[in-house]
């Protein structure tokens, strides 16, 4: 009979679990992983790399219908929606096999089933309904992540009405789609659907898309979004829907005016997300759940000793980043190491990979005023760049935010062609407390888009030399 009795127990495979496990067995814990459905978790298998998939393919369809601009042609090109969502789904298969062989690599033992706590410092573990273990250990961490949230008289059906799961995997490309919510997973299927061809209309019940974001930063991302043909309807909301034989009438209703009806092929809801605090056994523990989400000290730790929980059980940001290093300052905790800081969520980046894409760090310029700080603010745009040029995205904007006294970057801000991977550069200046000063001295290669982000530093101290 395989070992049950370990130092740590993680539950969840996704992308806090798997890392949170590994992380734990090089530091010399035993340790095992409790999975219940697909290793790799909601990111690796129906998030994150599955969609950047889909948004590559919408990202070349693009870029072939405008060939012109670069001097070539082509001709008969066409969307094969199955051949699409395939690639995306190989991708994430591919993926959730490493995850496994990396478990294993680690020496991490691995159960397939559902967890529950059994009293203190054990989990039952159990497999279509019937327990296949009796798992022991003195800190248990949970990782169950989070699922799409409904709302009352919206529930998706998974027919006309989808969650991300379902836009995902379409077996037929919709004319038009309706997509409720425009925050980073809400725009992502907007952009991918509008860029294959779909009619994609918009609707936010906050005064602004991706409400999150630079409130300069949303405003452009509004304005080439509608330029791409996208309709966008903000402070609006969902009221009703109802169903046809394949189609949906939706009743949108604008704050303080007429509601108005609108037939469309498909509807993505795409308004928010839950814990998955549900089956755990938390009843009867001292494990606090607020608005579906488990409640932790900076560490982790739960009120129910030896439990702790991480990613996106625990709450926002959602993101599979932060979930993996929340999990690792987690189990670096319990094992000790010196020297470790809490999570600041201000240093951690968040991506959204729609058409421009945006990308950001830190302080908005209007949250950075509202703790009271004097602002530096520092702008440049794509169309100053010679590489952006060259690449033909020539519409983007870098954005920096700096403490006037101190010279402190509390944030960045950024929209156009692949800020989603510049953003690290500024993520490493917060993490290391950097300043104006240590972005002015540092030289970034030429030709790049990079050195955007150089030009917004200098801008904000008046010494921009490209604009």
């Amino acid at each position: 009979m395989a070992d049950t009795s370990f130092d740590v127990v993680v539950v969840g495979g996704g992308p806090g679990g798997y890392v949170t496990a590994i992380r734990a067995a090089q530091l010399g814990l035993k340790t095992a992983c409790v999975e219940r459905e697909h290793w790799g978790g909601i990111c690796l298998n129906w998030g994150c790399i599955p969609t950047k998939a889909l948004l590559r393919t919408a990202e070349i369809k693009h870029l072939v219908e405008n060939l012109g601009d670069y001097g070539l042609s082509a001709t008969g090109v066409t969307v094969d929606i199955a051949k699409v969502v395939k690639r995306s789904r190989n991708v994430a298969s591919q993926l959730s096999k490493g995850v496994s062989y990396l478990l294993k690599k680690n020496k991490v033992a691995t159960f397939d089933g559902q967890a529950k706590l059994a009293g203190p410092g054990k989990l039952d573990v159990s497999k279509d309904g019937k327990s296949i273990a009796t798992l022991s250990a003195k800190h248990i961490i949970l990782a169950t992540g989070a699922r799409a949230r409904a709302l009352p008289g919206l529930e998706p059906d998974g027919k006309l009405v989808w969650t991300y799961k379902e836009a995902m995997v379409p077996t037929a490309m919709p004319k038009s789609l309706l997509v409720i919510g425009s925050g980073a997973i809400g725009i992502e299927f907007a952009s991918f659907y509008r860029d294959l061809g779909a009619a994609v209309t918009v609707v936010e019940v906050l005064p602004r898309v991706l409400p999150v974001e630079d409130e300069e930063i949303s405003a452009f991302a509004r304005k080439a979004f509608e330029e791409q043909g996208m309709k966008i309807h903000t402070d609006t909301a969902v009221t009703a829907l109802k169903k046809g034989a394949d189609s949906v009438t939706a009743t949108i209703e604008p704050r303080g005016g007429k509601a108005f009806d609108l037939v469309v092929d498909r509807v993505i809801l795409a308004v928010g997300i839950v814990g998955n605090v549900e089956g755990l056994g938390l009843e009867g523990t001292k494990v606090k759940v607020e608005k579906a989400h488990v409640v932790t000290d900076p560490w982790g730790a739960t009120g129910e000793p030896g439990v702790y929980a991480i990613g996106d059980l625990t709450g926002a940001p959602w993101l599979a980043h932060k979930a993996s290093h929340e999990g690792v300052v987690c189990v670096e905790k319990i094992a000790g190491v010196k020297g470790l800081h809490p999570l600041d969520v201000t240093k951690i980046p968040g991506c959204t990979y729609c058409r421009p894409q945006v990308a950001s760090v830190g302080l908005t310029e209007k949250a950075a005023k509202e703790k009271g700080y004097q602002v530096k603010v520092g702008r440049f745009p794509f169309i100053g760049n010679g590489k952006a040029i060259a690449l033909g995205e020539p519409k983007g904007l870098v954005k920096t935010v700096f403490d006037a006294k101190t010279g402190e970057l509390l944030g960045a801000h950024m929209i156009g062609a692949e800020v989603t991977e510049l953003i690290q550069g500024y993520a490493i200046a917060r993490t290391m407390e950097g300043t104006e000063a240590d972005l002015m001295h540092t030289v970034f290669p030429h030709p790049t888009l990079s050195e955007m982000m150089h030009e917004a530093v200098l801008d904000a101290y008046g010494r921009a030399i490209h604009i």
